[in-house]
């Protein structure tokens, strides 16, 4: 008997694990009024503070884009945010009447990899307000799944140094059939945006952080089990 009652409390556990492990949908938004705002985006499903927390999070790093904040702040909405882009491009119009260029910013997201220790999704930004090209970037933003808090570098990895040296054969390993001069010289360092999926440790490096515009991004997955010890998660 207390044998059935101990494998009914585990399923119950288990049950409990499960319904509360986070969904995700996607969601199409484009806005046409003036400029074209195109907007498509993993959203978590529900209304916990969890969901809440993160959809808020994904929503701040897009408005960000749109105001060309160089950091995030919680200081814009993305309402807000369209409402300014469109603006500026009614402002950009009028002094230019002439111009056949229409300003366009499109998002596009993926949640690349989610367990129970971190989600992670990538935001694929694409500027476009006039020069010579557009101007796209990717970002990774790794969520605490428990708590919907961004995780650090710090929260995710230990010693910054010695991992740089682990990573540094991969990436050789990448680039070396490449005639591209990276890094402009400099020592190798990891880049800005590291993100995780089914096979691994991402690292992504965006147009010109270590080549040029021409050259593209540069990105490369390490094996789990390759920096398994720099892990903090299991």
């Amino acid at each position: 008997m207390k044998r059935f009652f101990l494998i009914l409390i585990l399923l119950s556990v288990f049950s409990c694990i499960e319904e509360t492990k986070l969904s995700f949908i996607e969601t199409n938004d484009i806005f046409e009024d003036n400029a074209v705002i195109e907007i498509n985006i993993p959203k978590a499903e529900g209304d916990s503070d969890l969901a809440n927390t993160i959809n808020t999070k994904i929503e701040n790093h897009i408005a960000n884009m749109l105001n060309f904040s160089e950091d995030d702040t919680d200081s814009i909405t993305l309402n807000d945010a369209i409402n300014k882009f469109d603006a500026e491009y009614k402002l950009f119009k009028n002094d230019f009447e002439e111009s056949a260029l229409v300003w366009e910013a499109v998002f596009d997201g993926e949640v690349t990899y989610q367990s129970s220790e971190i989600i992670s999704i990538a935001i694929n930004s694409y500027l476009n307000t006039g020069g010579a090209h557009g101007n796209m970037n990717i970002t990774f933003l790794n969520f605490n799944p428990k708590t919907g808090a961004v995780l650090t570098f710090s929260d995710l990895f230990t010693n910054k140094e010695d991992l740089t040296k682990a990573v540094k054969p991969f990436f050789e390993k990448e680039t070396k059939a490449s005639n591209i001069s990276y890094l402009f010289g400099e020592e190798f360092h990891l880049p800005e945006n590291i993100g995780f999926n089914d096979e691994g440790v991402v690292f992504f490096y965006n147009i010109y952080e270590i080549a040029s515009y021409a050259d593209g991004i540069t990105e490369f997955t390490v094996p789990f089990e390759d920096i398994a010890s720099f892990l903090k998660l299991n």
